[in-house]
């Protein structure tokens, strides 16, 4: 049965249509992805899901009693609760069940044994044990610990987190309370690889139905069942997953591809039929004006498929990546040797590395290992109280960073961009525009009231047009939608510089990065490749090892493939093959008879290759008639 069903949901956002027409139907152990550009209504249609957000037509249906649980990015408004405080607080439901079973335990002790106390015990009984019984609260700290919390933070206070703690915590406070329905608001956002591989496991397991907005594209293969694309006011929906969804959207517009280039060749043909007898007996001007009203008929059917075209090829607006191309660096971009990495005094780790010119290179390691101490440290940013570390000879650094401590908040977005840059207004106005702050009010915006990912775009738009040919990224898709992300992936890809790039996005680390150094027992360890090479790499030197293989059998060759048969033409490729001949062949009688039209030979040859013409015309028509 179905959890939730929405029909035709409609929302406006201050009288403007944010999406109409949506529909779709999740059932319990669905993981649905909403996909969809940022502005598309993703989060909005979650709240509306969640009650926060009236919706303006159509209609949602939810299943009897559906216990509902949102997590977005917002942080807590009590402050005051210890962080165990909290995550109980999304479970009052289980708490109230708890106290239920205390009150009827009582009452049946007491002699109350009629049909009504025993069903509403056995209903809470029910509801209790789907929870996993009385040990549900350490379920719940299970929950806090696979996010990142050591038993230690249970007890302190939320005043005392970090914005990305607090998120994780809210993330825990809703799977703790045991939901029916599920509504995850980019849940990845400030979770380590490990946090993240904990999520992907928990949410395959859980009973409930799980809707969920994601741009991690390694998650979302792991996690989802069905896709619901948001875009443009209107709504896809896909029952698969969504990197079968991704092939689905190809193999639809590899499909009206070709269905528009087949109607194009027959309009095409049909206008070559009336062309030729319009003007001709009465019985073939017919023909033609009836072959008219087809070609109308096909334009309709082009113009759907074109339209069809269009819709999968439309394109919201997304970052505009196209790094300068750098001047050339030394051999070694930088270099350490024994580095001690610390923070407040507590070693870290102590890292050993080299990277050279034009390698791209990622970094890894769970939250709290030193990742952005150690770039800071290396950058000279920070302090270190042992070791050495250089960097080469021409190298030029762009740092992007988590907290965007290079952008200059004195003044407006463009006289940041102009001051960084050193661009001239045009040329800095493009830029700008490039990266979604079209317009000269929005570029006049002040940079100290810009949003997370307002900031996080205009920092990376001064990396883009620094020149540099060492790029140092911390988090660089932190706010990106999965279009921008990709966009990013191909420049880095192609990006003839150095890169070294830390992120928790392990398609984006997969694609780009050529090594992996990865943050093991507070030192550094190289793995040649990227993501998906060195989890193989590190499973293998972690499996016990293999007892020797017997010597393999031979395997018989295979056979040689047969070459492939030259296509055949269609019946009516045949059929308009023969008739451009003869229409050849009666245009060149023609010439002969205008010479002399009274040679009878070439007179009953003229007849003969008309009437042959007649009938290839007629069984062309026959057979198109009949496709």
């Amino acid at each position: 049965m179905a959890v939730v069903i929405g029909t035709n949901l409609r929302k406006e956002i201050a009288g403007s249509l944010l999406f109409d027409g949506v529909s779709f139907k999740v059932e319990r152990r669905d993981r649905l992805s909403l996909s969809g550009p940022n502005g598309a209504g993703k989060t909005t249609l979650l709240r509306i899901l969640a009650g926060e957000t009236e919706l303006h037509g159509g209609e949602l249906s939810f299943e009897k009693g559906t216990r509902i649980a949102l997590h977005d990015q917002r942080p807590p408004l009590e402050r005051r609760l210890s962080l165990r405080e909290y995550a109980l607080s999304g479970a009052g439901d289980l708490i109230a069940t708890e106290a239920d079973l205390r009150r009827l335990e009582e009452a049946m002790a007491s002699g109350e044994h009629d049909p009504a106390t025993l069903r509403r015990y056995s209903e809470a009984q029910a509801r209790l044990e789907h929870a996993g019984g009385y040990a549900w609260r350490e379920r719940l700290d299970a929950a806090l610990r696979g996010l990142g919390f050591a038993d230690k933070d249970l007890d302190r206070p939320l005043d005392t987190f970090s914005g990305g703690e607090l998120t994780r915590a809210s993330l825990a406070r809703a799977l703790g309370g045991d939901p029916d329905l599920l509504l995850l608001d980019e849940p990845t956002n400030h979770l380590d690889v490990n946090n993240i591989e904990w999520l992907e496991e928990t949410l395959q397991s859980i009973d409930a139905a799980v809707i969920l907005v994601a741009h991690d594209r390694w998650f979302l293969e792991a996690t989802t069942t069905a896709v619901l694309e948001l875009e443009k006011g209107h709504s896809t929906y896909f029952a698969g997953p969504w990197h079968d969804w991704r092939r689905e959207k190809a193999a639809r517009l590899h499909a009206a591809s070709k269905a528009a280039d087949r109607v194009g060749r027959d309009i095409v043909r049909l206008e070559r039929f009336v062309e030729r007898f319009r003007a001709a007996s009465p019985k073939m001007a017919r023909k033609a004006q009836a072959k008219m009203t087809h070609i109308a008929r096909l334009e309709k059917e082009q113009a759907k498929a074109q339209g069809e075209i269009t819709l999968l090829t439309r394109k919201s607006r997304r970052l505009g990546f196209e790094f300068l191309n750098p001047p050339r660096s030394g051999r070694t971009v930088v270099e350490a040797e024994e580095l001690n990495v610390s923070v407040a005094g507590r070693r870290l780790l102590t890292a050993t590395f080299a990277i050279e010119r034009g390698e791209h290179v990622a970094l890894v390691g769970p939250n709290g290992s030193g990742k952005t101490t150690l770039l800071e440290t290396m950058l000279g940013r920070r302090e270190h109280d042992g070791g050495s570390v250089r960097i080469g000879h021409g190298v030029q650094v762009a740092y992007f960073s988590q907290q965007d401590v290079e952008l200059d908040e004195r003044g407006s977005i463009l006289e940041c961009a102009q001051g960084a840059t050193g661009l001239r207004r045009p040329e800095a106005q493009n830029l700008l525009g490039r990266f979604l702050f079209s317009g000269w009010e929005e570029q006049q915006k002040p940079v100290s009231v810009l949003s997370g990912g307002e900031r996080r775009r205009l920092a990376l738009a001064l990396v883009v047009a620094s020149g540099a040919n060492f790029l140092v990224l911390d988090e660089p898709t932190n706010h990106l939608d999965l279009e921008s992300r990709e966009a990013l992936e191909e420049a880095l890809e192609a990006f003839p510089g150095t890169v070294l790039l830390v992120s928790h996005d392990r398609a984006l680390l997969d694609a780009v990065a050529e090594r992996t150094l990865a943050i093991e027992d507070h030192g550094l360890r190289s793995y040649d490749g990227g993501w998906a090479d060195f989890v193989r790499r590190r499973a293998e030197l972690e499996a016990p090892p293999l007892p020797e293989p017997k010597p393999a059998k031979p395997k018989p060759r295979p056979p040689a493939k047969p070459k492939p048969q030259p296509k055949r033409p269609t019946e009516l490729e045949r059929i308009e093959a023969e008739i451009a001949e003869h229409e050849q062949a009666v245009a060149e009688l023609e010439q002969r008879l205008s010479d002399d039209w009274t040679n009878v030979e070439t007179l009953a040859a003229h007849r003969r290759a008309r009437d042959e013409l007649q009938s290839l015309l007629a069984r062309w028509e026959e057979v198109f008639d009949r496709r």
